[in-house]
């Protein structure tokens, strides 16, 4: 099954409907998903590159990476920043940041504790602030606080769905 890059994804954010709180829970599940797939991947194959692309270790370290911008963005909109702030289109930060040198579990309570802060930043939110929006600078749409949400969300499942890709390929080898 080919997967598509995260670059060349289209994203609907048209929806009227609230679904911010089935949102709230696929982040929230997040931490346990990937550890629950963390159970099943060989240690010796965690900081194995592919295709010169980030290793299964990697990945997760990009997730710990970036709840930071999603932390900001939603500030940015809470604030009524008319555009959101860029992210690292180069990712440099995952890149310089050694993932590979880290304990695993060490990524993952790191992941647990700073989505966990997400959540807390969005637990009692009213929908006047889940519809309100920021332009997204790459993207060039105005983009709601439900709508970063389901892109974290996609964004969670996007890696999850590498890691997976990864651990089937280099296990296999």
């Amino acid at each position: 099954m080919k997967k598509v890059k995260w670059f060349d994804r289209n994203f609907d954010f048209s929806t009227e409907q609230n679904i911010f709180p089935s949102i709230i829970e696929r982040l929230r599940g997040t931490p346990a998903r990937l550890e629950e797939k963390f159970k099943s991947i060989p240690a010796d194959v965690l900081t194995l590159k592919a295709d010169d692309t980030w290793s299964i270790q990697e990945n997760l370290g990009h997730l710990v990476d970036l709840e930071p911008l999603w932390q900001g963005r939603f500030e940015d909109i809470v604030k009524g920043e008319t555009e959101l702030r860029p992210a690292d289109l180069q990712n440099r930060k995952t890149d310089l940041a050694n993932h590979n040198g880290r304990p695993l579990a060490e990524l993952l309570n790191s992941f647990r504790k700073i989505r966990a802060q997400t959540l807390f930043m969005l637990e009692n939110i009213d929908e006047e602030v889940i519809f309100r929006s920021a332009l997204h600078p790459r993207l060039k749409t105005p983009m709601r606080t439900i709508n970063l949400f389901l892109f974290v969300a996609e964004h969670d499942d996007h890696h999850l769905a590498r890691i997976a890709e990864l651990s089937k390929l280099l296990d296999s080898k």
